[in-house]
């Protein structure tokens, strides 16, 4: 009876095979850091950038440790995930800056008041006159034109809003806003019931 020669037990990998790369902290900080970047330079919708690139940077950093502690390896992609989640952050940040600066401009230029006058010429009778701020209107009902009114209005539509409707006996209206000195608006309407609307910005 042949003794037959036993055969060594297979191995998923033979001696001397490379190993492939390995570091699945760093592939995810490089993603997370990536997709992040992609999304940092949008308007509002960049604001999800924020946590992607901080875990990116996160994961991508303990990649790199574990690339220097031999546990890891492919120490390549976890730098490439540190730049890109850093390069992300930078342009949150700079969005952060940029927003902030819009909104103080904003705001400076609403609190700003402005001279407005309001003017309704014609020879329309018994008119009817709306004006002021966008939020704040005034009625005035006018006999006779013409008609004058000075106001000091803040906000964003400083000229804000004059609208003249003709009455019953018809004619012809004009209305106009000056802002400051400068003439922003001007319309003319004629008819009965005619509508003349003039918005100042």
């Amino acid at each position: 009876m042949t003794q037959q020669t036993p055969y060594p037990p297979a191995t998923h990998q033979q001696a001397g095979a490379p190993v492939p790369p390995r570091n699945g902290l760093g592939t995810t900080g490089f993603v997370l850091g990536l997709v992040g970047l992609v999304f940092s330079p949008i308007p509002f919708v960049g604001i999800v950038a924020w946590p992607l690139v901080v875990l990116g940077l996160v994961f991508a950093a303990v990649g790199l440790a574990r690339v220097g502690k031999g546990i890891a390896s492919n120490k390549g992609l976890s730098i490439a995930g540190i730049i890109v989640s850093v390069l992300g952050l930078g342009v949150c940040v700079t969005w952060v800056f940029v927003f902030d600066q819009a909104v103080k401009e904003v705001n400076k230029e609403i609190a700003k008041t402005a001279k407005v006058a309001y003017d309704v010429t014609g020879d329309a009778k018994d008119v009817e006159v709306v004006y002021g701020e966008v939020l704040n209107p005034r009625t005035e009902t006018v006999p006779a034109l013409p008609w004058h009114k000075d106001v000091e209005n803040k906000g964003v539509y400083k000229g804000g809003t004059l609208t003249v409707t003709v009455g019953e006996g018809g004619g012809s209206v004009t209305c106009k806003i000056t802002v400051d000195g400068a003439v922003v608006s001007t319309k003319t309407a004629s008819g009965e019931f005619a509508t003349a609307a003039c918005t100042g910005t």
